[in-house]
């Protein structure tokens, strides 16, 4: 349940809510709306997704100045994708440029991304932030953000034990050999093999 609702799967959460009996942490509602915001920052509506988390919960941006600079920041980087040279200094001057000289650390991501504006094929180190995985950084700030509001972890526990167990995994290879788990069956590697060798043939 914890994985469905921080990932944003509400049928699922649904369906799964119904069939084991347990109740979601949140109202499920907020799952679709953390779903639309992250769609809109994914295919570039900075605005959209801007409103629909004021129209959630305006404190979400309000108490974080970072998350909104780099909302901000988006927006820009959009002007640029788009071409639109000008649009973009403007913003940059009006909105962003304010928040640089207040705030080092933001200058230096302003002046990084206006650095887009000086190239036509930008260098390896700017130019991911023209890539789509810009854009998810972005929307998972974001999300991380909104499930905080809603006292909820930023990340599926399920993702963490996953990197636990291949850690722990990683560390025993170095010492000794075990039975792996067998991530596509749930069983030990071992008990595979034993459940294969005790099939009939045929």
């Amino acid at each position: 349940m914890d994985y469905l609702v921080i990932e944003g799967y509400k049928e699922a959460a649904e369906n799964f809510s119904r069939e084991s009996g347990l109740q979601p942490p949140v109202e499920l509602d907020t799952i679709e709306e953390r779903t639309l915001i992250r769609n809109a920052i994914c295919r570039g509506d900075i605005d959209e997704a801007i409103n629909r988390t004021n129209e959630l919960n305006p404190e979400v941006l309000d108490s974080n100045p970072r998350l909104f600079f780099h909302l901000q920041q988006q927006r820009l980087i959009e002007y640029i994708r788009a071409g639109d040279i000008e649009g973009a200094i403007t913003f940059a001057q009006t909105h962003l440029a304010p928040r640089g000289t207040e705030n080092p650390e933001f200058l230096r991501e302003l002046e990084r991304t206006m650095t887009l504006l000086a190239f036509d094929n930008p260098p390896e180190d700017i130019a991911p932030l023209l890539g789509m995985g810009q854009r998810q950084k972005t929307a998972n700030e974001l999300n991380a953000a909104i499930l905080a509001s809603q006292n909820q972890g930023k990340e599926a526990k399920l993702a963490g034990l996953m990197r636990m167990l291949t850690w722990g995994e990683a560390m025993l290879d170095e010492r000794c050999e075990y039975p792996h788990v067998d991530l596509t069956t749930g069983l030990l590697g071992g008990e595979v093999a034993k459940a294969e060798d005790a099939a009939p043939e045929g």
